[in-house]
């Protein structure tokens, strides 16, 4: 995956520049980065070395390009509109924790339509994270929306330059015990907001 990764990226003349607040938790943690590029799925696999699963929607499946990554057997598809299967994925993505692999989650959903700016955060990945004692890592992509632009038929606008990501410091379930996912949610959400707004202002 990582082999594929690095091809796709450097073909058309992208490189990564990573910044680490702090460092990972050792054992297994949560992924949460926002959600601005077809790009973002394909860079995780230069962000974070060891091994990790997605989490991500059935349709992946069937995309060029992106499919490659989908049709191993390795991540966890997930369909929406079909409640069972989505408990069942939940229970893989519990089962991977226990195995020691990381998942990752992203907990906007989607790709914004008016991306870099965010959407509002899903609840399942922090209450997979109080539910299992996981902590979560939230990660911000800076600049993939710049570089791919989500749109019919992978409408690109982008082009070559760095994929900014930054690692922030985790956050620990047991620290939300009072105050629940809900907390965690929005915690989240501010930290990997942060950078884009500090960035790009409100108003993209």
């Amino acid at each position: 995956m990582r082999a594929w990764a690095f091809t796709l990226i450097s073909v058309p003349g992208v490189w990564m520049q990573i910044e680490r607040r702090a460092d990972l938790p050792k054992g297994p943690f949560i992924i949460c980065p926002n959600h601005s590029s077809y790009l973002d799925i394909i860079t995780m696999y230069r962000v974070f070395k060891k091994y990790f699963v997605f989490m991500g929607k059935m349709e992946l499946n069937s995309w060029p390009m992106f499919n490659i990554f989908f049709t191993k057997g390795m991540n966890i598809s997930v369909d929406r509109g079909n409640s069972s299967q989505a408990l069942k994925a939940i229970e893989r993505a519990k089962t991977e924790l226990k195995l020691g692999h990381s998942v990752v989650i992203f907990p906007e959903g989607t790709i914004p339509s008016n991306a870099p700016k965010m959407k509002s955060l899903k609840s399942g990945a922090f209450l997979l994270a109080i539910e299992t004692g996981y902590p979560i890592v939230p990660v911000t992509f800076t600049t993939n929306w710049r570089r791919l632009q989500a749109g019919a038929a992978l409408r690109v606008k982008g082009g070559p330059g760095p994929s900014k990501v930054i690692i922030h410091a985790p956050l620990y379930p047991k620290d939300y015990a009072e105050k629940g996912a809900v907390q965690m949610k929005q915690d989240t959400f501010e930290i990997i907001n942060k950078p884009l707004i500090e960035l790009y202002g409100n108003n993209r």
